[in-house]
């Protein structure tokens, strides 16, 4: 079992409210989306297809991403999968704003 590593994803200007984007970590994608002054951060491949969910539909008032490929929704806050076709939550990461500065702690592999 690996360790957490916190690392700096950018500056809070850097991102408008309603959008999403994402970093890679360590060849692990993480999708990251801020809406209004709350930033969420999860995983960012489709439990179900294998597809970027950053490259999907972002329900601001819900708090979810859905997948563009099936319309799979997933909660930004947990990564709960919440609509078909996935069945699989996706890794959610917690999002720290310091001084200006968005920081996302990755927990280590469980393997």
């Amino acid at each position: 079992m690996s360790e957490s590593k916190t690392v700096k994803l950018c500056e809070v200007d850097s991102l408008e409210p309603g959008n999403i984007t994402t970093a890679d970590i360590d060849g692990r994608t993480i999708a990251y989306a801020r809406i209004g002054d709350q930033w969420f951060a999860i995983d960012d491949t489709c439990s179900h297809a294998k597809v970027s969910l950053s490259e999907g539909f972002l329900e601001e008032d819900d708090l979810v991403i859905e997948c563009p490929l099936h319309g799979a929704s997933f909660s930004l806050e947990t990564g709960e999968a919440l609509t078909l076709p996935a069945i699989k939550p996706v890794a959610s990461h917690a999002i720290e704003v310091k001084d200006g500065e968005v920081f996302v702690t990755i927990e280590g592999d469980e393997s």
